[in-house]
C-alpha cells in the first residue's frame, strides 16, 4: 500500500528519498524501472519539484540512474572492496553479497611462457587452467584466468571449482596462500571478456595481473578483469617516512587485494 506523505519535520522531498531507496534496496532488483513521476505524485500525495528532488538525490547517490527517453531504473550497485588478501568467495561474503560461479575452464595443458615462469615451469611442463566468471548478487563481477603447478596440486581439477580455491588449497593442500605480488591497470574489455562480464567490447575495466605465494613457492599465476561500473577498489595510503607496521599488523604484500580465487 503507497504511504501517503504529509507535512512534518522531516521534508516531503527526504520522506520520499527514503521509500524510494527502500524501494531499491529492498523490493527492486537491479535495472527494473521505478513508478513514473505521475504515479509517484498520485501514490505519495506530493508535487513533481518534490518527485524530482527525491529522485535526483538517489541519481547522484548511486541508487538510481536515468535512461532518457525511458525512465528511472534501479542502478548496478557497484562493489566496494579494499586492497587485501582473501578469496573472492570470502571477500564477496564479508561485504553483503552473495558469490557464485560459473566454471568456463579446466584443462591440464602447457601455458604461455610468462606463466610458465612465474610458475617456475619448464617451458613443455603442464600445469591446470582454471578459469571463472565470478558473479555478487547474480551479476557478473569479474573473469579470472588462472593456472596452478600440476605437481603440487594432484586432482584439484576434480574439486569443486566454483567454491574458494585459496581456501581449498589451504584445507586440502596444505598450501594457503600467503603473499602476492599484483599489478592492476585500466583496459578495454576484448570482446570474449565483455560478453561475458555482460557489457560491450571495449567497455573500460580494471585487470588484474597476479602471482601468489605459499611460502616461497609460486602457487598461482592469474589474471581477472573487472566491471569498473560494478567493482571499486578502495585503500590506505600513508606516507614514505611513515613508522613500520606495529605488531599485530599485516605485513605491506598482505594488504594487496589477492581475491581471483
Amino acid at each position: 500500500m503507497p504511504q501517503h506523505i504529509t507535512d512534518g519535520a522531516v521534508p516531503k522531498h527526504e520522506q520520499l528519498r527514503v521509500i524510494l531507496q527502500r524501494l531499491a534496496a529492498d523490493e527492486l532488483s537491479a535495472g527494473a524501472a521505478i513508478p513514473s513521476e505521475r504515479q509517484l505524485m498520485v501514490d505519495h500525495g506530493v508535487s513533481r519539484i518534490t518527485v524530482r528532488q527525491a529522485v535526483g538525490q538517489l541519481v547522484s547517490e548511486g541508487w538510481l540512474t536515468r535512461v532518457r527517453g525511458k525512465g528511472t531504473f534501479v542502478a548496478h550497485r557497484a562493489v566496494q572492496s579494499t586492497l587485501h588478501l582473501a578469496s573472492f568467495t570470502s571477500e564477496m561474503t564479508a561485504l553483503g553479497h552473495r558469490p557464485g560461479t560459473v566454471v568456463l575452464v579446466r584443462d591440464e595443458c602447457v601455458p604461455a611462457p610468462e606463466t610458465a615462469a612465474a610458475l617456475l615451469l619448464a617451458p613443455d611442463e603442464p600445469a591446470l587452467h582454471v578459469k571463472r566468471l565470478r558473479l555478487a548478487d547474480g551479476e557478473p563481477v569479474s573473469v579470472d584466468d588462472a593456472w596452478y603447478p600440476s605437481g603440487r596440486l594432484p586432482g584439484l581439477l576434480e574439486r569443486d571449482l566454483s567454491l574458494s580455491l585459496y581456501r581449498l588449497l589451504a584445507d586440502e593442500y596444505a598450501l594457503p596462500v600467503t603473499r602476492a605480488t599484483q599489478t592492476v591497470s585500466a583496459r578495454e574489455a576484448p570482446a570474449d571478456i565483455a560478453t561475458l562480464l555482460g557489457t560491450r567490447d571495449g567497455a573500460p575495466v580494471l585487470h588484474f595481473d597476479r602471482v601468489s605465494f605459499s611460502g616461497d613457492e609460486p602457487i598461482e599465476r592469474s589474471e581477472s578483469w573487472y566491471r569498473s561500473d560494478r567493482y571499486r577498489v578502495t585503500m590506505q595510503v600513508s606516507s614514505a617516512t611513515a613508522p613500520a607496521p606495529t605488531t599485530g599488523s599485516a605485513p605491506a604484500p598482505a594488504r594487496e587485494r589477492a581475491a581471483a580465487s
